[in-house]
């Protein structure tokens, strides 16, 4: 593994404005969003407003990603995000979302999920994580990718081999969507592959439903839950986002009350998707 240091929160600049004509989510300026009422499976319009969500994320996604070069901020990323998604009529889903004060997410080496982009430094050899998601048409479309900051000859190699992996680890989960199978078959597939490599799989932080609610209340594990039992049905929208590790699953979280950490601070890689169960397999509606 690497030998950099390991990461200290670095400082937070204040939260960027979003125009007042885009929509904003319910749950902006609460402490927390409305339970989710509505059904698992959604109708075909929804579905259609997802689908430019998620394009809008996916695209927001790979404009901030573009800009990930040693020397960059965590912050810098944010700002790039937060432009392209408001630039597109989009609200950046994850900012006021139970306070969180960006407008993505950065988790970096040892971070496994919700770093709070700041003043932190890229650094060649680093792997980031970005998480974006849009809320817009009255829906969110969610989507997260690892990169190589400095690209492949900057990381080590065990970092390369857990992103590339990691990635693969999403795309079989989503192949092993069919309608008429348990939710569970999506993490038993996960933690079979990442048990090829002793890799550890995140449990605690898992995939959701998604709709027009953010979290729907559906979950998706990554490990071979038996008690994940809900059949998938043709309309059900929800993510998928593997959390990988070189080493345990457990965790820290700082006192920010946001970022996860490793316990034993080895890296982490994490990829996602959102998509809906169709009558042959699955749509990811988070492509750009």
């Amino acid at each position: 593994m690497s030998g950099q240091s390991l990461l200290v929160p670095g400082r937070i600049s204040p939260a960027r404005a979003v125009p007042s004509a885009i929509p904003r989510p319910e749950y902006v300026g609460r402490e927390a969003p409305s339970p989710y009422q509505g059904p698992d499976v959604q109708d075909p319009e929804t579905i259609e407003r997802m689908r430019t969500a998620g394009r809008i994320a996916a695209r927001a996604l790979a404009e901030a990603a573009a800009h990930i070069e040693p020397g960059v901020t965590t912050d810098r990323l944010d700002e790039v995000a937060h432009a392209y998604l408001c630039d597109h009529g989009a609200y950046p889903s994850t900012l006021g979302y139970r306070k969180f004060p960006k407008s993505l997410c950065t988790s970096v080496n040892e971070v496994i999920c919700h770093g709070i982009p700041d003043s932190t430094v890229l650094r060649a050899g680093d792997i980031v994580n970005l998480d974006v998601t849009a809320f817009v048409g009255g829906v969110h479309g969610d989507t997260n990718a690892t990169y190589l900051v400095g690209g492949e000859d900057a990381v080590d190699e065990e970092s390369r081999l857990l992103v590339e992996r990691t990635r693969e680890a999403l795309a079989r989960a989503v192949k092993a969507v069919r309608p008429g199978r348990r939710v569970n078959v999506i993490g038993r597939v996960i933690e079979s592959y990442a048990k090829r490599f002793g890799y550890g799989v995140v449990r605690d932080f898992t995939g959701h439903g998604i709709n027009s609610s953010f979290h729907s209340g559906l979950i998706i594990p990554h490990y071979d839950d038996p008690n994940a039992t809900t059949v998938l049905q043709p309309g059900m929208t929800f993510t998928i986002e593997p959390m990988l590790t070189l080493g345990t699953h457990e965790w820290d979280m700082w006192a920010d009350n946001w970022t996860v950490v490793t316990k034993d601070r080895k890296r982490t890689a994490q990829f996602e998707h959102t998509l809906v169960v169709t009558d042959g397999g699955a749509e990811i509606l988070t492509l750009p």
